[in-house]
């Protein structure tokens, strides 16, 4: 019996299903990693991995990335939380609006899922409305407010896929076409009581699927027009696709933006921005709460810092080196990617 089939048989004994997320699971078993070095894999039975998964994207710059690990290590001999403060925070929060001009206030949080919740409520606090509107196939997490499917035809309200879910909050998410802005303007012109639109602006998670021509611009008209907000959850593309996202990519500038992902390069940290006059209405001076004890953790905040000022100090050489990676990986399988 190899390593790994047993670690999983012991695994399902204590943890559900065996795994700590769904997304690891697959049969017969899998395998459980021992160690890993930049693009590499090793698993509890000496088996070698190219790793093309790299942490679902957070790992941007690989494995035991020497800039990140060496900031880890200075921070854990000064502490590993303070619950206070601290000047990281501040120098982080600066260099991710440096990146995103459109982040003009950043609340430093833990996960995407925990960036897109609040990104949602303050939405809702800001505009006074109760509805969102997200795209089939985009994924913003495993909360109540995003995890909804479309129903039978184009933009019914959202059916929760998950046991446990109350109805109550998955009515008030709306479901329409990606890349369907026409069918967006029609929801909108019936809807009045929409808080913000929420967008992967280029969908990830069911495969790629890039926006076509105008798509993103025609949403924020038609979001505009509407008042409502419109939210780029970029905790996949942010720091990916260019040092500002596809947001600087495609030279869109939302009111509010998640991040996550590359922005630790495997450690836990996200965050969300947007307009001042809209992230001034969190609290304590603001009426929308949002709270964290680990929110801006130190070590993942010296992280961040690390990973963000290694991505552009090799911006120049990194991002190109990526376009034509996956340009050659994309004739070669016949598959897109980002």
């Amino acid at each position: 019996m190899s390593n790994s089939k047993r670690l999983f048989l012991r695994s399902k004994k204590v943890i559900p299903s065996g795994i700590n997320s769904p997304v690891r699971y697959y049969d017969p078993y899998p395998f459980f990693v021992k160690k890993a070095q930049g693009s590499s894999l090793w698993d509890v039975d000496g088996n070698h991995y190219l790793d093309f998964c790299n942490g679902y994207g957070a790992l941007l710059l690989g494995h035991r990335r020497k800039e990140i690990v060496s900031s880890v290590l200075s921070q854990l001999k000064k502490g590993t939380l303070y619950c206070a403060p601290t000047e990281l925070e501040v120098e982080l929060s600066e260099l991710i609006s440096k990146n995103f001009p459109s982040m003009q206030k950043v609340r430093l949080v833990n996960t995407g899922s925990e960036a897109t919740m609040t990104a949602i409520r303050l939405a809702r606090g800001f505009t006074k409305k109760k509805k969102i509107i997200k795209f089939e196939g985009c994924y913003h997490g495993a909360h109540d407010y995003v995890l909804v499917k479309a129903g039978s035809g184009a933009a019914h309200m959202g059916i929760s896929v998950s046991d446990g879910s109350l109805e109550e909050v998955s009515k008030n998410t709306l479901v329409v076409q990606y890349n369907n802005s026409e069918e967006l303007a029609s929801v909108l012109e019936k809807e009045k009581d929409v808080a913000a639109v929420i967008v992967e602006p280029v969908l990830a998670n069911m495969g790629l699927v890039l926006p076509e021509k105008n798509f993103l611009s025609d949403i924020r008209k038609i979001t505009s027009e509407n008042d409502s907000l419109l939210i780029f959850d970029e905790v996949v593309t942010g720091f990916r696709m260019s040092p500002g996202g596809a947001q600087k990519s495609y030279s869109i500038d939302p009111d509010i933006t998640t991040l996550g992902k590359a922005l630790g390069n495997g450690f836990v940290i996200a965050a969300v921005g947007g307009k001042s006059e809209i992230m001034d209405i969190l609290s304590p001076e603001g009426q929308v709460y949002q709270a964290s004890t680990y929110a801006g953790n130190p070590v993942s905040v010296s992280a961040a810092l690390a990973s963000v000022k290694t991505m552009n100090k090799n911006k120049a050489k990194l991002y190109p080196k990526l376009e034509r990676s996956l340009q050659e990986f994309s004739v070669n399988s016949g598959r897109s990617c980002i």
